[in-house]
């Protein structure tokens, strides 16, 4: 059922189709046992356009040991689909913060660097290697720190999630496994998820 999410251009298939996507995305997550829970009527950060870069430092991610990357992500208003068992089992944040999520529905425009204009977002798949380009990261239910200044009137977080993590099942992605992303083909790290076979 992700297959099919991740490979549909959910810009053309219209309002029916979004939101068919989304049910059979969050039954396939559910199917995982994750938590999910549904963050309603708030602040979060959407990187699904994001590239990032690797801090220096690792994470843990459920006892899983990966690089840290970071990505500037923009900050909207909404409800948004959450991975509740990494974030405390809460959509609660601490001041001047904010949890990384999806909009529900997903959006289909919304701002993107480096100018942070509003585009309509395009889903791409790649094959993941051993480059910046070709790797990814991961930033779904991670948390994000607002940025001080906003650019062209859009308010920005700094977000910090693990590098070559996939968002399914935590573990490690694998050299030559299938990935999708709404970042650029030229992404360093582009924020997004392999897609399971």
């Amino acid at each position: 059922m992700i297959h099919a999410i991740m490979i549909c251009p959910l810009n053309r298939k219209g309002n029916k189709m979004k939101k068919i996507l989304f049910v059979l995305f969050f039954i396939s997550l559910n199917a995982h046992s994750a938590n999910i829970g549904i963050c309603k009527n708030q602040e979060y950060a959407l990187c699904a356009a994001s590239a990032a870069t690797p801090t220096g430092k690792t994470i843990t991610v459920q006892g899983k040991t990966f690089r840290e990357g970071v990505a500037v992500c923009p900050i909207l208003t909404g409800d948004s689909i959450a991975n509740l068992d990494l974030m405390n089992g809460s959509c609660d944040h601490a001041p001047n913060k904010v949890w990384s999520l999806f909009g529900v529905p997903p959006q289909t425009s919304y701002p993107q660097g480096p100018s942070w204009t509003t585009v309509t977002a395009v889903v791409r798949t790649f094959t993941i290697g051993q480059t910046p380009t070709t790797g990814m990261s991961n930033m779904w239910s991670f948390p994000c720190e607002i940025q001080a200044k906003s650019v062209n009137g859009v308010k920005l977080a700094s977000c910090y999630g693990p590098i070559m993590e996939s968002p399914w099942n935590n573990g490690h992605v694998q050299q030559g496994e299938k990935a999708f992303t709404q970042a650029p083909a030229k992404a360093t790290y582009p924020v997004g998820g392999n897609i399971p076979k």
